[in-house]
């Protein structure tokens, strides 16, 4: 009985032998086919600042199609890029006049292995529907982590980037990955995993799409649970020794929104603390969950542009009133994102503006001293912070290009950016002054969301840069995976 993608999934998937083939979702190559022969303009959801003309558009629903669409590729003389949900703001998911391979097509799931506890996905579904389909087939396994903030992206970007999610003693993707097949340049299927082409594995979870397309990732799961929200105000200061109780506790999951109003006294001193512990399982789940609606999140956004003290005092008082409430260790990561929600905070004025994120890491011992100089930084260069958190990650020793370089705490900050000149160049300098701040506190910065770094930034927070170009020259002789972000950074190290 074949798996197809896409619809929701029968009780017996525990059972099911699938082949590759249908478990990719295929269709015959007819699916296989430019969007726009003659081009087509592309942009990334959320900071709108990456828009980029590729030569057409496919969307494979199986392996063969991938390689399909690289060998055409070649003969066209075009190289390949690969993009997922679009999130991402580095340009690493587009390249200009590239083959542009959407993978959301590859979304089925495939047989879950009771006993071990993991399931084979394609790379192109994401995360509500993967969340959805492992319920629906059974209720023991459930995923580890998910990137926050929105919902809408693919296991295959996750892998791309490595990405974290608000787990207290996780490591950064890596970790819940047992293996991943993937495309290569001479289209073929290769499987990588720990023991099975170890090289590829390291190099392209954190590759960003550089030695292939990722048609397929085995999942380790963990038990699902059920658990408890426990929430209080707490100190910058005194946060990397509580996350170590929560810890000591047997909390999960947890992280800290700090207050973002440069004239408070509050700023970058003080924030909401949510934390999350396991429950017994006959605890039953809160029915009526206190929820931000789109209204509330609509409210929230525009007060964080124009009146931050009180921004921060709504999001206190609505996760203050949800402690206690209890949750699935999965749902609970799922978000809210408002799809183009900047368009009515603009009003239609002549200057656009969205928010760009960045993320950057100190030694948990010197988080207070990076805020301390934080503070005078964004209080100075009047920077517009319009969300921050401080999340926290275990050392990452598998990839290649580790951004988790040991224990860290995580700060994401979301800065408003005017789409003009002035505003961009503004930008660009306050997200290269959190980087020079995080690097003085031992520390290192997020290469996925942006390219402000300076070069001497890039060779501190990842030395061995230079020897991730050559190696991926070395694997993709003819450089037919590109994108706008590799251009950028090869140039710059040339």
């Amino acid at each position: 009985m074949p798996l197809r993608a896409g619809p929701a999934i029968g009780p017996t998937i525990a059972r099911m032998k699938v082949d590759r083939r249908d478990f990719l979702g295929a269709v015959g190559l007819a699916a296989l086919r430019p969007q726009l022969d003659r081009g087509e303009w592309v942009d990334d959801v959320h900071s709108q600042l990456n828009r980029t003309r590729v030569a057409e558009i496919v969307t494979p629903r199986a392996s063969d199609e991938v390689g399909a669409a690289i060998e055409r590729a070649a003969r066209a003389g075009r190289s390949v890029s690969i993009c997922g949900g679009r999130h991402a703001m580095g340009a690493q998911q587009f390249g200009t006049d590239t083959t542009l391979v959407d993978i959301r097509s590859l979304d089925g799931v495939g047989r879950i292995d009771a006993d071990r506890g993991i399931v084979e996905v394609g790379a192109g579904i994401q995360w509500p529907a993967l969340i959805a389909r492992l319920n629906e087939a059974q209720s023991r396994w459930a995923i580890a982590q998910k990137q926050t903030g929105a919902d809408q992206m693919t296991i295959g970007g996750a892998l791309g980037a490595n990405i974290h999610g608000r787990g207290l003693t996780m490591k950064p993707f890596v970790g819940d990955v047992e293996s991943f097949t993937l495309v290569d340049a001479q289209g073929r299927t290769r499987t990588c995993s720990r023991r099975q082409e170890p090289e590829i594995f390291a190099l392209a979870i954190g590759g960003y799409g550089l030695f292939g397309v990722i048609t397929s990732v085995t999942l380790r799961l963990v038990p699902r649970r059920k658990l408890e929200r426990v929430v209080e105000l707490a100190a910058t200061d005194e946060l990397a020794d509580r996350v170590e109780k929560r810890i000591a506790a047997g909390f999960l999951y947890g992280d800290l929104q700090f207050a973002i109003d440069p004239a408070s006294d509050d700023f970058l001193r003080k924030g909401v603390f949510s934390c999350y512990r396991p429950v017994a399982d006959d605890t039953p789940v809160t029915e009526s969950t206190k929820e931000l609606s789109g209204e509330d999140w609509g409210r929230l956004l525009r007060l964080a542009h124009h009146d931050r003290t009180r921004a921060f005092q709504e999001y206190s008082a609505y996760y203050l009133a949800t402690n206690g409430q209890v949750y699935w260790s999965d749902t609970h990561q799922l978000s809210y994102y408002l799809d183009g929600y900047h368009a009515a905070l603009d009003g239609g004025g002549a200057t656009r503006g969205t928010e760009m994120i960045t993320e950057v890491y100190v030694p948990r011992p010197r988080l207070e001293a990076f805020f301390v100089e934080m503070r005078k930084a964004f209080r100075s260069n009047g920077a517009p912070i319009v969300y921050g958190t401080i999340r926290f990650i275990e050392k990452d020793d598998e990839t290649f290009l580790p951004w988790a370089r040991e224990r860290y705490a995580c700060m994401v900050v979301n800065l408003h950016v005017p789409h003009t000149e002035d505003g961009l160049a503004r930008s660009g300098d306050a997200f290269r002054t959190l980087i020079d701040l995080a690097l003085g506190q031992g520390g290192s910065y997020y290469l996925t969301y942006h390219r402000h770094a300076r070069r001497e930034q890039v060779l501190a927070a990842y030395p061995q840069l230079p020897d991730f170009l050559a190696a991926k020259r070395r694997l993709d002789p003819d450089e037919r995976f590109q994108s706008d972000w590799y251009r950028h950074y090869k140039k710059m190290l040339a």
